[in-house]
């Protein structure tokens, strides 16, 4: 007897379609899964048995062939554990034969029947939708996930047995459903405030800037200064996420398995702070199967490299292509699939080697050579990418002893969000989020200079030696500085501002 059985599984960020083939028959007892099935879909065999026969039910001895249509695409995974046991029951007679042609199963099963969370439901719910299956059959922990996905009745399940007696009406399972309103709606709370930080008043309007327009941003300074400090609170001022962006962001990380069942979408933008001992796979993404990096899961939020010259410089220069593409396309002999990563890359610094490189407290011990050695660990390609370098110096006593109010993360992203909607008004058509995103036609018609801008420009570009890439840079950070001041055109005051953020190229690489 042949029985086919609708699941779905996954390629990158991307759902497809799988018909799950089962074939009963007498003869010798065997098993075979065809169709193009990595070694986690073949042990599925041994857990669907062992699942079958503690539910309480028959395992004759027969001869078992399964296809996974279709059969010229790769399938990993544990997601068929599930409808491969409900195609062999149907079979063997367990479940009343029924319409299942718009319904989708996807689940692992344990030894002893329950059935398992597994990643990327979001994903798959959202193409399922789009193909026409009108219910979903998955496990209870992924449920709330894939209640997400509008239009499409999603039944959480416990074990094999409870979805057996719900598919012979046995059994009433009540289809998950959740506010989505209610849940985006709710107020987010953050760990770090930068009404916890007193002085640094130059640094904040920088990061404010960064903020509202989407700008890679590298902070100098010397150890204790406060670069870290001010990273961390960066994400509390940054734009609110529309729901298109948190699906997005919730997508990637169900597919790296960071989702949690009892928070079903992501509200605040992601703040990825990897370790200086990172590999490039581990960065950018990889693996057997490629799966999304540290640069894809800070996706529409921020990338912190904590002390950036620690960073082999191999894995730093892995960045250049993915920080101008806003992707990241990973070979593989398996597969070649290509992940977003359309992040604000965040990165701090010491001077020198002994930290003390400029400092008026305390003397630098580095000779030119070691500093020359620790600055050239970044290469001017990735400088060049760097929107805004700042430098950071310690806060004085008696900032750091006065009474004074401080602004807090709320009112600067206030206006970080003003200046946000002007840009997402302005290029709706373009289908762009930020300033930072600007193309070349686009900068030319958005980021005019007047004469008097020109002039500015022009001195700063040959006394600091600017590259072209850098140039483009300063337009588009005085294009936030002018919205920020809810100015329909570039001021001069504007460009002098952004090109106060490019006055580390002078101190530190144009020596």
């Amino acid at each position: 007897m042949l029985s086919i059985v609708k699941s779905m599984s996954i390629q990158g960020l991307e759902g497809f379609l799988v018909d799950v083939q089962v074939d009963v028959s007498s003869g010798m007892p065997n098993w075979e899964v065809v169709g193009l099935p990595d070694i986690s879909v073949r042990e599925s065999k041994e857990r669907v048995r062992t699942a079958i026969k503690n539910s309480g039910f028959e395992f004759p001895s027969r001869r078992i062939i399964i296809n996974l249509a279709p059969a010229n695409t790769k399938k990993e995974g544990s997601f068929f554990d599930l409808p491969i046991a409900i195609g062999i029951l149907i079979d063997f007679e367990e479940i009343d034969v029924q319409d299942l042609s718009n319904t989708a199963f996807i689940g692992e099963l344990s030894l002893d029947g329950k059935i398992n969370h597994v990643n990327g439901i979001l994903p798959m719910c959202i193409e399922a939708r789009k193909l026409g299956i009108k219910r979903v059959v998955l496990p209870m922990d992924d449920a709330k996930e894939a209640a997400i996905v509008e239009n499409l009745e999603v039944i959480g399940v416990e074990s094999l047995k409870d979805t057996v007696k719900f598919l012979n009406n046995e059994k009433i399972i009540t289809p998950t459903i959740i506010n989505l309103k209610d849940i985006t709606n709710s107020k987010i709370n953050y760990a770090f405030d930068f009404s916890d930080v007193k002085g640094q008043e130059n640094i904040k309007r920088a990061l404010e800037v960064a903020a509202a327009g989407g700008h890679n941003i590298l902070m100098v300074g010397t150890p204790g200064s406060g670069k870290t400090m001010l990273a961390r609170r960066i994400p509390s001022i940054l734009p609110d996420l529309t729901f298109e962006e948190a699906l997005e962001i919730t997508k990637i990380h169900s597919v790296a398995g960071l989702i949690s069942k009892d928070i079903p979408i992501l509200l605040n933008r992601p703040f990825r702070s990897p370790h200086h001992t990172i590999t490039s796979n581990s960065l950018i993404g990889g693996g057997r199967i490629p799966k999304p990096g540290e640069i894809s899961l800070a996706h529409f939020g921020v990338l912190f490299l904590d002390e950036l010259p620690e960073f082999n410089k191999s894995v730093l220069e892995v960045l250049r292509g993915p920080l101008e593409d806003r992707e990241v396309t990973i070979s593989r002999v398996n597969a070649s699939l290509t992940y977003p990563c359309n992040f604000m890359f965040v990165a701090s610094m010491n001077p020198c080697p002994c930290g003390f490189y400029g400092s008026k407290e305390k003397e630098c011990t580095c000779s030119n050579e070691a500093i020359s050695r620790y600055m050239n660990k970044i290469s001017g390609p990735l400088l060049d990418r760097i929107d805004i370098q700042i430098e950071v110096t310690p806060v004085k006593y008696q900032k750091l002893n006065s009474n004074e109010k401080i602004e807090s993360s709320d009112k600067i992203k206030s206006r970080v969000n003003e200046a946000r909607k002007l840009q997402l008004e302005r290029y709706k058509e373009y289908e762009i989020f930020s300033n930072s995103e600007l193309t070349p036609k686009l900068i030319e018609k958005y980021c005019k200079l007047d004469i008097y801008s020109e002039n500015i420009m022009k001195n700063a570009f040959e006394k600091l030696g600017l590259s072209a890439r850098a140039y483009t840079r300063i337009l588009k950070v005085a294009r936030t500085i002018a919205d920020l001041d809810n100015k329909e055109h570039i001021e001069a005051k504007h460009i002098a501002e952004a090109i106060q953020y490019r006055s580390l190229d002078r101190k530190y690489w144009k020596n």
